[in-house]
C-alpha cells in the first residue's frame, strides 16, 4: 500500500486540453508578474503536487497558522510560508478575484493565479519565527528583506513547465512518477535522501546505512535556487552520476532532481523537506547533521529535536536520524559519534575551506574524504572556473 500524499490527495495544477487553450487565450488580458527563481521554484513544487495540499500561494490565514503553530489553519503539519510577494504598487493594480498572468524574468507565460486576497506581513516576524534570526547575513533573512510588502494568495494553474537543462530533464521525475516507479520495481519501503552538496563517504555511509532496512534510496538532490558559493546543480548532478556507477546497487537506488529552492531554514526546513518526500512517495526520510542549516544559525542537531514536535502519524513518513559521521583511523572504517569510542584526533576531517583548496590545486581529497571519482569532477570546475 503506498503511502498518501500529505493531506490525503496529490495536488496537480497543470493544466491540460480545453483548459489549457481557454487559459491561454485570456492570458494576454490579465495584468502580469514577473516570478523570480524562488516563485518559479515554488510555482512548479505546488503544480506537480511536491507541495500538496496546497493548490497556491498561501493566504494569511495559512501564513500566520504556518509562522505561529507550524501548522496550516486546517491543523495539518506545515512548516515553511509558501509565497508570492509584490511591491504596494504593483498589489494596486490587482483585483481580488480576478486572475493575473505569471511569467519567468524573460516574459515567458508560465501560468496564472487565481488571485482570492492580498496581504501586508510583518518581514521581521517571519524571520524570528522561520529563520530562528533577523541577521542580514543569513541569505534567507536577506532574501525576505528583498520582497515586496505585499502577499498574494490564491490557487495557481500552470500553462508551461519552467525549463530546465536537458541535464536536469534526463533526471525530473514528479510525484505522480515517482510513486508508479515504486511500485514498479515492488518497493514498499523507501527513504529519501536531501543533498545540496556532492555526496561524500560521509553521505555514502548514512545512506548505505539506511538502505539496509529499506527496498530503495532516492538520491533527490535540491536543483532550485541556492546561495552564490554552494557548489553548481549541474557540476554536483555530474558527481552523482559518477558515484551511482560505480558505488550503488542500481536496482536499489533512484536518482532523480528536487526543483525546489533552499530556504536555509534548519530544522523547519528539516520537515518541510520530508513532507515534500512523503509527497513523492516516500515512506522514510534522512535527517543528518544540521539539516538545511547555515553558519552558526541552528544548533547541531536542532532538526533532529523539531520531529518530536509532532506525532508521527500526523507527519505520515518516518525519520532517519544519523549523527556526524566521518572515517576513524583507529576504527579502520566509517563510522559515527554514536559508534566510534575515539576522540576527534583519529577521525579523517576536513573543512569546506581546506577541501577546495585541494581541488584548486588539482589535489585529490583523501579516499577516506571522498570518492577520487567524484574529485575529479570537482577539480574540473575548479580548473574551468579559475
Amino acid at each position: 500500500m503506498a503511502i498518501e500524499p500529505h493531506g490525503g490527495v496529490l495536488v496537480n495544477r497543470i493544466a491540460e486540453g480545453k483548459e489549457k487553450e481557454r487559459l491561454k487565450n485570456k492570458v494576454s488580458g490579465m495584468e502580469q508578474i514577473h516570478l523570480n527563481a524562488r516563485e518559479i521554484s515554488d510555482l512548479e513544487m505546488i503544480a506537480i503536487g511536491a507541495f500538496s495540499p496546497l493548490e497556491g500561494f498561501m493566504g494569511k490565514e495559512d501564513y500566520l497558522s504556518t509562522l505561529d503553530f507550524m501548522r496550516l489553519a486546517n491543523g495539518l503539519p506545515w512548516t515553511i510560508p509558501v509565497t508570492l510577494s509584490v511591491t504596494k504598487k504593483e498589489a494596486d493594480k490587482l483585483k481580488e478575484g480576478k486572475d493575473v498572468a505569471l511569467l519567468d524574468q524573460d516574459g515567458n507565460i508560465l501560468g496564472c493565479l487565481h488571485l482570492k486576497e492580498k496581504y501586508e506581513f510583518d518581514k521581521e516576524r517571519e524571520a524570528e519565527q522561520a529563520l530562528r534570526t533577523t541577521d542580514e547575513a543569513h541569505p534567507g533573512v536577506k532574501y525576505l528583506k528583498e520582497m515586496g510588502d505585499v502577499l498574494l494568495g490564491g490557487k495557481v494553474t500552470v500553462l508551461e513547465r519552467p525549463k530546465h537543462s536537458d541535464l536536469f530533464e534526463r533526471f525530473r521525475l514528479d510525484p505522480k512518477e515517482t510513486r508508479v516507479l515504486f511500485k514498479l520495481k515492488g518497493w514498499k519501503r523507501i527513504v529519501a535522501f536531501q543533498t545540496r552538496n556532492p555526496i561524500h563517504r560521509a553521505h555514502e555511509y548514512i545512506q548505505k546505512c539506511a538502505l539496509e532496512t529499506v527496498d530503495g534510496l532516492m538520491i533527490h538532490p535540491l536543483v532550485g535556487e541556492t546561495k552564490g558559493d554552494d557548489i553548481p546543480a549541474d557540476v554536483r548532478m555530474k558527481c552523482y552520476e559518477v558515484l551511482l556507477q560505480s558505488y550503488y546497487p542500481r536496482n536499489r537506488t533512484v536518482l532523480s532532481i528536487f526543483p525546489a529552492a533552499m530556504r536555509y531554514a534548519g530544522p523547519r526546513e528539516a520537515i518541510f523537506h520530508a513532507i515534500a518526500r512523503k509527497n513523492y512517495g516516500c515512506t522514510h526520510f534522512i535527517v543528518g547533521r544540521d539539516h538545511a542549516g547555515v553558519g552558526n544559525y541552528y544548533g547541531t542537531y536542532d532538526a533532529h529535536y523539531i520531529f518530536d514536535e509532532f506525532e508521527r502519524a500526523e507527519l505520515g513518513i518516518t525519520p532517519m536520524f544519523f549523527d556526524h559521521t566521518f572515517y576513524c583511523r583507529s576504527c579502520n572504517g566509517m563510522a559515527s559519534t554514536k559508534t566510534c569510542p575515539h576522540d576527534s584526533s583519529h577521525h579523517v576531517s576536513l573543512s569546506g575551506t581546506a577541501v577546495r583548496t585541494m581541488l584548486s590545486r588539482g589535489e585529490v581529497p583523501p579516499l577516506e574524504f571522498t570518492r577520487p571519482e567524484v574529485a575529479e569532477v570537482l577539480i574540473n570546475l575548479m580548473r574551468s572556473s579559475g
